[in-house]
């Protein structure tokens, strides 16, 4: 589920529709989870289904570590990319703020932890990276993890919408990452190896 305070909103002709904040969203603020009504595929279902509906799962879902499908049930799956992405993906199924996402700005992600299965080139960004592998995982976890692990101690401190969708386990590890007591689990743990994809 995402963030409640967003929209849906056109952002151009190349990137169609995005995902837009309706109010600032503060840095630390989990903007994203996984939840009950997500759809999950196995990874081999798309085998079985009509080249039209395989090529727009292919499009609107990401996947995951195990190499399932995951199907956004809300505006989710139109949040974009961005190699300046203002959100990043947690190994622990939800996802956060990583700056102040202020009101009516794009909320993106890093396309690089999703398990594309070939390369996606997006828009141009002025970014050293032009295109988003489907190994990009082990080149920038560490990156990503030195992003992401600071703020922990925030998430507990926010108001934060969709905490109640977190388990139990998930909601004790983030109080122990808080406050030091353990080791932020790697982004690397996102990785799927895109071989034995079958889409």
């Amino acid at each position: 589920m995402i963030h409640p305070d967003t929209r849906l909103k056109w952002i151009s002709d190349k990137k169609g529709f995005g995902v837009v904040a309706t109010r600032m969203i503060p840095k630390g603020t989990i903007t994203w989870v996984q939840d009950e009504l997500d759809v999950v595929f196995g990874p081999d279902d798309p085998d079985t289904f009509k080249p039209l509906t395989r090529e727009l799962l292919e499009k609107y879902s990401f996947r995951n570590q195990k190499g399932e499908h995951i199907l956004c049930w809300d505006v989710a799956k139109y949040v974009n990319h961005s190699f300046r992405s203002n959100c990043l993906s947690t190994a622990y199924n939800f996802e956060v703020a990583v700056r102040d996402i202020q009101i009516d700005e794009e909320l993106t992600d890093d396309y690089g932890y999703l398990n594309l299965s070939e390369t996606f080139t997006p828009e141009d960004e002025g970014t050293e990276r032009k295109s988003v592998e489907p190994d990009d995982t082990l080149k920038l976890y560490k990156e990503w993890d030195r992003k992401l692990e600071p703020l922990f101690p925030e998430i507990e401190k926010l108001d934060q919408p969709l905490f109640e969708l977190l388990s139990e386990e998930v909601k004790t590890e983030i109080e122990k990452v808080a406050s030091g007591d353990r080791k932020m689990l790697s982004t690397k743990n996102l990785y799927f190896e895109p071989e034995k994809s079958r889409i």
